[in-house]
């Protein structure tokens, strides 16, 4: 998923996209992919960002490709919550990601998927000049 953010400079406003990693609450093995500043690491760790709680994440299997890696895990996710992903080879942070647990499809995503409700109105205003 890509998300665009704006950062306001002195004199003009910088657009950039970056990608969120969408994972599910299954219990099976999930893959996703990013670009590490090394292609060494051993240590996975998820803070969930709601509750403020670590979990380690044992990698099931890695690769390392030319220009981006790829990691295997099993994941113990909750709905709906941001997790920040830090990559580490023992100390050093080798990647910092931001993942988003659904289990609707990423293409039909809803904030409110099945929660909305309209309200009723007649639309009476008064417009004071």
């Amino acid at each position: 998923m890509l998300q665009k953010h704006e950062i306001k400079t002195k004199n003009r406003k910088k657009s950039y996209y970056s990608r969120m990693i969408i994972l599910t609450t299954s219990g099976v093995q999930q893959t996703f992919s990013f670009i590490p500043r090394s292609q060494t690491y051993d240590t996975l760790n998820l803070t969930d960002e709601q509750l403020n709680t670590t979990v380690a994440v044992t990698i099931q299997a890695s690769t390392n490709g030319d220009y981006y890696d790829t990691i295997s895990a099993v994941f113990v996710l909750k709905e709906g919550h941001f997790y920040k992903l830090e990559l580490k080879n023992g100390s050093t942070v080798v990647h910092k990601d931001r993942v988003f647990c659904t289990d609707q499809p990423v293409a039909t995503y809803s904030v409110n998927n099945g929660q909305y409700t309209s309200q009723a109105s007649n639309n009476e205003f008064i417009i004071y000049e």
